[in-house]
This record gives C-alpha cells, sequence and structure tokens, in this order.
C-alpha cells in the first residue's frame, strides 16, 4: 500500500516496479478509469479502441480464409513429400 504525500506522490512498491519493468527515472502515464487510477509506463502500447480491435480480428480472420482455400486447393496439407526432403539433399 502506498500514500499519497502532501506534493501528490505516490512510490510504486518495489515489485510491482519490478513485474513492469519500471525502474528510477522512467515515466509513467496516469488514466481515470471509472472510480480507479490506472498507471502504466509511457512505453508501454496503450490499449486498441474497440473498432481498431474489431479491425484487426477482421484482417486477422481474412488471412485465415485465404490461408484454409489455398489449403484446400492443394489438399488435405499445404506440404508435399518434395518439400519436405528438398533441402536436405535427399530428393525422392
Amino acid at each position: 500500500m502506498s500514500k499519497i504525500t502532501s506534493k501528490y506522490q505516490v512510490s510504486i512498491p518495489k515489485a510491482l516496479a519490478n513485474r513492469l519493468g519500471v525502474r528510477p527515472g522512467d515515466e509513467v502515464e496516469w488514466e481515470l478509469a471509472g472510480n480507479e487510477l490506472r498507471v502504466r509506463p509511457a512505453w508501454m502500447e496503450k490499449p486498441l479502441s474497440i473498432e481498431e480491435r474489431l479491425k484487426r480480428f477482421d484482417e486477422a480472420m481474412k488471412r485465415v480464409a485465404a490461408l484454409q482455400k489455398k489449403r484446400h486447393l492443394k489438399g488435405s496439407r499445404d506440404w508435399t513429400r518434395e518439400d519436405l526432403y528438398y533441402d536436405r539433399g535427399r530428393n525422392r
């Protein structure tokens, strides 16, 4: 547990700082989340908006569908026996 000083400063418990990889001199960002304060290292990626998450999900699903279509055209697997042995100098 930490206390707020008269200058509104807060100490981060060492165990939490170690888990986040925060060291003296690093910058942190504060964020209000409902009735809570959140703190994260400034270098840490900010959470994505719902729109961005859905956009990335849709892009990933398109890639998966394209791979599945490619796999379906080649058969049940996307490799051949030659693919396995050609690079080893044992082409059969």
